[in-house]
């Protein structure tokens, strides 16, 4: 447990001590700052019952931030390790391979959701000047994040996948971009698909991020769509922790 926290620290320090966390950081504030801007001018012109994070969800920022932020974080994890040379003295330190995948994972998840703590900022500063206690709804901002979490999960979990299969960490994000993009199409697909008794149209909705995501935006939690997420997390650091452990069939 210590080498675990440990190699957490370490791998969550690396964010911080360069210039790239920092961008992170700076290009997602950006984009949660020019779609609120863009919402209320649009409240302007036509006021709605929608929460705010629904309002926030269906803009295209959303996803913008979700699909470039996450390749961005986790195109370092081992990718850089193998590129600098210190993954085989890495892996050589008394600690198991599994603490290594957690430890980088778990990294990569928390400052993840500390790159998302600015759009509570947006929200409260919406309830300010609206005085509007509706649009901070704390169930709805609650189960608002449980999406961005578990989003996060998969994505990230997808990331550390591809950046143990590469030296290169443009490799590594641009396998992880368009992996994630491809989840995204399918889920959208599947949202505009007519319902028919099939078990391909099952599957598909089973896949609709978009609309479980959007479920999540406006204060419902579907437990599928959480066993979903989890078990997808779990299935690609699975096989990053297969591809690490790989190295020893060499």
């Amino acid at each position: 447990m210590q080498a675990y926290l440990t190699l957490t620290r370490r791998e969550l320090s690396g964010y911080f001590l360069s210039m790239t966390g920092y961008i992170i950081i700076a290009a997602a504030l950006f984009l949660m700052g020019l779609s609120f801007v863009v919402l209320l001018e649009k409240l302007q012109l036509e006021p709605t019952l929608m929460p705010v994070t629904e309002l926030f969800y269906i803009t295209p920022f959303f996803w913008l931030i979700l699909l470039l932020s996450t390749p961005v974080i986790t195109m370092r994890l081992f990718a850089l390790e193998k590129f600098s040379g210190t993954f085989e003295t890495l892996m050589t330190a008394p600690v198991s391979d599994r603490e290594v995948v957690l430890a980088k994972f778990t990294a990569a998840l928390v400052f993840y959701m500390i790159m998302w703590l600015p759009l509570l900022g947006c929200l409260l500063i919406v309830r300010h000047y609206t005085n509007d206690p509706s649009a901070f709804d704390l169930g709805a901002v609650g189960s608002t994040f449980l999406g961005i979490l578990l989003l996060g999960c998969l994505f990230l979990s997808l990331g550390c996948c591809a950046s143990a299969m590469t030296r290169s960490q443009v490799t590594a994000a641009m396998i992880s971009l368009v992996f994630g993009a491809t989840l995204f199409l399918v889920g959208v697909l599947s949202s505009q698909l007519p319902l028919r008794p099939s078990w391909q149209t099952q599957v598909l909705a089973a896949l609709s991020f978009f609309e479980q995501m959007h479920d999540f935006a406006r204060g419902v939690i579907d437990t599928r769509a959480v066993v979903l997420y989890l078990s997808a997390t779990l299935f690609f650091l699975f096989l990053t922790l297969r591809i690490v452990e790989s190295r020893r069939w060499k």
